[in-house]
């Protein structure tokens, strides 16, 4: 089992720059593949970014890519999503999933691949 939990959302105007995070706890998370997902009120579940356990991959969705970077410090337990340059189409709930990696370099890119997901952190970009 792994708990998730994110923190960093907050309302911020268009441009502007936030830091999410999600601190994990209950299983080795050196050995956990990650990603962030979104979704947007009325709309879908939406992949953001992946990385694999070992932090040497990462997948990055054409929507946000070049825009937003993914890292993970394993000596933290924790993974983070730096996004930049926020758009009002950014607004969303964002999640952080992980599950067991079957090789350090791997990436999941659909959400279910996961089994494990924090509660969302509510990200608003303002016009």
């Amino acid at each position: 089992q792994v708990q998730l939990v994110e923190s960093g959302g907050r309302l911020v105007q268009a441009g502007g720059s936030l830091r999410l995070s999600c601190a994990a706890s209950g299983r080795t998370f050196s050995d956990t593949a990650m990603a962030w997902f979104r979704q947007a009120p009325g709309k879908e579940r939406e992949f953001v970014v992946a990385v694999s356990s070992d932090g040497s991959n990462t997948y990055y969705a054409a929507s946000t890519k070049g825009r937003v970077t993914i890292s993970r410090d394993n000596a933290k337990n924790t993974m983070y999503l730096q996004m930049n340059s926020l758009k009002p189409e950014d607004t969303a709930v964002y999640s952080c999933a992980g599950r067991h990696a079957q090789y350090g370099h791997s990436t999941y890119l659909t959400a279910d691949e996961y089994d494990y997901w924090g509660q969302g952190t509510q990200v608003t970009v303002s016009s």
